[in-house]
């Protein structure tokens, strides 16, 4: 091998070797994340596997797509965090689990009203996208 091609051969194997560092450095965080997210999502079914308080979710329909700076649609992927009842303000979008549904399903939503009722605090919401208010 002639010195032309050794040079070339060491080149090219410096950066296929940066390439590689480079894909490991951004793949394995994402591999820890989501092997620690199944883990906690299989170990805990009642609830919502989180990542330092922050919850990864596919939006399945069209609900809030609309005009605002914080609408989302279906295929997007949101990150949600768990905040006290209290600090929820009117216009808030939300992720709660649906109970018009089968108690599984997580609807996220903007909050049109609040209801503080003996200290019970609940939500009125509606999709952007959507003619009538969710059901309490």
């Amino acid at each position: 091998m002639d010195s032309k091609n050794k040079e070339k051969s060491t080149l090219q194997h410096k950066i296929l070797t940066g390439v590689g560092i480079i894909l490991c450095v951004i793949l394995i965080p994402i591999l820890i994340i989501n092997c620690t997210l199944i883990i906690k999502g299989w170990t805990s079914k009642d609830e919502v596997p989180t990542l330092l308080g922050y919850a990864p979710m596919i939006v399945l329909t069209d609900s809030m797509v609309g005009e605002n700076d914080d609408n989302f649609s279906g295929g997007d992927l949101i990150f949600v965090q768990t905040v006290k009842a209290e600090d929820v303000k009117k216009g808030d979008v939300i992720s709660f689990f649906d109970p018009a549904g089968n108690g599984s399903s997580i609807t996220s939503h903007r909050v049109i009203e609040i209801i503080n009722e003996d200290g019970k605090i609940s939500f009125q919401t509606k999709g952007d996208n959507n003619n009538t208010e969710d059901r309490l």
